[in-house]
């Protein structure tokens, strides 16, 4: 185990075609886009990532759960987390899913603000997309344990 309380997470956002992937650095605190990997057949995408918690030394792999805007589980959450439970079962360390709504719409416009082209923005918003995921995941975390340490 960890004594340095280092602790990489990897973010997901899972999609039907593409995974995007981002990895936060060492203390946990700001998330980068990492890759992008096929989803289909899932048991090698599971493989993938299963590579890249070993490859990373990643202690977290959080998923991104498309509620609806209502904060309900559509068909695409449900996919996810079938997905997720799948994964889960694969991998030794903790797998959390995470609100992610609005993550593409924001990753989308953040791409297109840069001035990258229609065929760069679909290229790059799946890992762009799970970064958004993970840096909010990162936010919420660090707000929490702040919370913890006011009290």
């Amino acid at each position: 185990m960890n004594l340095t309380n280092e602790q990489t997470i990897l973010g997901l956002d899972v999609g039907e075609r593409r995974i995007g992937v981002a990895i936060s650095d060492a203390s946990a605190r700001i998330a980068a886009p990492l890759t992008t990997i096929a989803a289909h057949p899932p048991e090698r995408a599971i493989a993938q990532i299963a590579r890249l918690v070993a490859e990373r030394g990643v202690t977290r792999v959080v998923v991104g759960l498309p509620l609806t805007m209502r904060g309900e589980h559509g068909p695409q959450a449900v996919a996810v987390q079938r997905f997720a439970d799948a994964l889960a079962a694969a991998l030794t360390c903790s797998v959390e899913m995470f609100d992610e709504r609005l993550t593409s719409v924001a990753a989308e416009q953040m791409l297109r603000n840069l001035g990258l082209k229609p065929a760069k923005i679909k290229e790059q918003i799946d890992q762009v997309a799970a970064s958004i995921i993970l840096q909010d995941y990162l936010d919420a975390k660090a707000q929490r344990e702040q919370r913890r340490g006011d009290s």
